[in-house]
């Protein structure tokens, strides 16, 4: 028993309609950068980190941003002075992870 059979049987008076109404639909307002976010590698008191910065939207969506990345490397970082600062050198998966995103991104270093 497949997904639409099991909702059939839990609400058998409701109809599928074929037209999807605009509001559904959803809308994409991506952010466009002019400049790529640059990706670098740096050596801090003697480790590797990788440090993203060149974002030109909000604080607050970068801080999300930085998160996610993060979560997706499983590493540690932290958002300081509008540079997302990421513990080791990830630099190839990060720009993957963000060109995936729609962001243009730039080497730098190494």
């Amino acid at each position: 028993m497949d997904l639409q059979e099991q909702l059939k049987n839990l609400f058998p008076d409701h109809q599928l309609s074929e037209d999807v109404p605009e509001e559904i639909i959803e809308k994409t307002d991506a952010w466009v950068q002019s400049e790529p976010m640059i990706c670098k590698f740096e050596k801090r008191k003697g480790k590797p980190t990788t440090i993203i910065s060149g974002y030109e939207g909000d604080d607050e969506d970068f801080k999300l941003l930085a998160k996610e990345l993060k979560n997706k490397l499983a590493v540690g970082g932290t958002f300081k002075d509008c540079e997302i600062i990421i513990q080791g050198d990830y630099r190839d998966r990060i720009m993957k992870i963000l060109q995936d995103k729609g962001f243009k991104t730039k080497r730098v270093g190494g």
